[in-house]
């Protein structure tokens, strides 16, 4: 049932009652599907949206490219598995385009973000090339606005 997937996307908090009366279920019946979800692995996991630049926490977020020689049988994988079991790696996708892997990772300062491509991903076997690009404000995350401007009473940004 998509529509429920798309609803628990959009909002996890969501009550198995209110998701009831949204989709005309039973409550048990929603219950039921949610642990089937998770058994087969259709739902991965919950996680909450953070606004970290509203906090004290210092960090730095970069997305790195990186360009890999494929082996023969091993495709992108091996390479794929080495990355996802950095902690700093928050997201790892293949790509298309002049670079393989895009590489989303997070660290305290650009000298640690740096030392990681430097030291960590660029000496990965079969990783030919790196290109590190910086975030330097996040607008929209998920679906997520980060920071909206405010608007006053006329619909007017200032």
């Amino acid at each position: 049932m998509n529509e429920l997937l798309q609803i628990l996307e959009n909002n996890s908090r969501i009550s198995h009652e209110a998701l009831a009366r949204m989709l005309d279920k039973e409550v048990g019946d929603i219950k039921k599907m949610i642990e089937d979800y998770e058994r087969e692995g259709v739902i991965l996991g919950y996680k909450t949206m953070i606004d970290w630049d509203k906090t004290d926490k210092e960090y730095v977020s970069a997305l790195i490219e990186l360009k890999i020689t494929p082996q023969m049988g091993k495709g992108y994988e091996h390479v794929a598995q080495k990355i996802i079991g950095y902690n700093e790696v928050e997201s790892l996708y293949l790509m298309s385009g002049s670079f393989d892997l895009a590489v989303l990772i997070e660290g305290k300062t650009m000298r640690e973000v740096a030392f990681f491509v430097a030291e960590k991903l660029a000496t990965i076997e079969d990783v030919v090339a790196t290109s590190t690009h910086f975030v330097l404000r996040k607008y929209k995350d998920k679906s997520i606005i980060f920071g909206a401007a405010p608007v006053d009473e006329r619909g007017h940004i200032f």
